[in-house]
């Protein structure tokens, strides 16, 4: 729905829609006045991966208290916030439910605009903050949105204004590397332990695949490389070349990918490349080079901004309350909620 008249002032970010619980508080031109971001890890590490029901309770407990901490470091009264942006999907409906609900409450109280973010518009739009180091990125755009639940390729040519390329036809590259992870005896989450034990490994020392190279389009597909990893293991090769080799070609797909992608979307001027396998050096090293032959620059935020996070949250809640959009307060969060359903302004 349209916006009433927006009045420019500090926006305040929920996000709840997995295993972080985190929340901000930004200033109209994307400063960050205060920010918090509590991980789950510890409650989660010893099933292997998210328990939903954990994680909302989670939130439920930490979410109220962040908040008002958050707040008060940023100096911001409820009352005297311009509005409250929550992710309402996709993602985990318990923590959906509490996140929105909880950012519902505190808009009806005090009479503040309630904007419903899309999680993974969140993520396309953490790229156009003022403040990046590499400058903010201008549409037309190319997304790629690399994480736990997500490997999209995705065309931005504005807020709103969303063109899916490519998408997994079966698991994220995210849960790629922690099943490989786990094959390895790593812990969870797996990405970050495979990373660390992949630096001493060599990377070409175990023949494994490169899912969908060469095809036509930019859809990606992991589970192959997964069995592959685990066919690697039962063979006797050494944990840490396994960790190399996975992550190679893992990082060598995704480049095909995007490389793909920059074809398909000739008129793009920039790569920009979130989530939370964006974190990972050696992605990031083969997606800048796609960039530099493509004459696009390269752009991936801060790796705090990766991973979930509410500062990307409040900033979407921003651009939509900016451009005079603004949900009702009976608006139901949605597990699933594909980018092209988003209106544009």
């Amino acid at each position: 729905m349209a916006g009433q008249g927006w009045a420019p002032g500090p926006v305040l970010g929920i996000e709840t829609s997995c295993d972080e619980t985190a929340a901000a508080v930004l200033a109209p031109d994307g400063a960050v006045l205060a920010e918090a971001v509590l991980s789950q890890e510890r409650e989660h590490a010893r099933f292997g991966g998210v328990v939903p029901e954990i994680a909302a309770r989670a939130h439920l407990a930490h979410l109220p208290g962040m908040v008002a901490r958050v707040l008060d470091r940023a100096g911001v009264a409820p009352r005297g916030l311009a509005g409250i942006a929550a992710t309402s999907g996709p993602g985990l409906i318990g923590g959906l439910i509490v996140g929105s609900g909880f950012g519902k409450g505190l808009a009806l109280a005090h009479g503040i605009p309630f904007v419903a973010v899309n999680h993974l518009e969140a993520h396309a739009l953490s790229a156009t903050l003022p403040w990046l180091a590499e400058g903010p990125a201008e549409p037309p755009y190319l997304l790629l949105l690399v994480s736990g639940g997500h490997s999209q390729c995705v065309a931005v040519a504005g807020l709103g204004r969303y063109r899916l390329l490519g998408t997994t036809l079966d698991d994220a590259v995210g849960e790629a590397f922690d099943k490989a992870a786990k094959l390895l005896g790593l812990p969870w989450p797996g990405g970050p332990a495979l990373e660390r034990l992949a630096e001493g490994g060599d990377p070409a020392a175990v023949p494994l695949p490169r899912p969908m190279a060469g095809r036509e389009g930019c859809d990606f597909s992991f589970s192959g490389l997964k069995t592959a990893v685990a066919q690697a293991v039962a063979k006797g090769f050494a944990a840490a070349d396994i960790a190399a080799s996975f992550q190679a070609a893992a990082a060598a797909a995704l480049a095909d990918r995007a490389g793909r992608a920059a074809a398909m979307v000739p008129e793009a001027t920039a790569l920009v490349v979130a989530g939370g396998v964006a974190a990972n050096r050696r992605v990031r090293a083969a997606l800048e080079q796609v960039a530099a032959a493509a004459g696009l620059r390269f752009l991936a935020p801060p790796p705090r901004l990766c991973t979930d996070n509410a500062v990307m949250v409040a900033w979407a809640g921003i651009r939509r309350l900016s451009a005079g959009l603004s949900d009702p307060l009976d608006h139901a969060p949605r597990p699933r909620w594909p980018l092209a359903e988003l209106g544009a302004p």
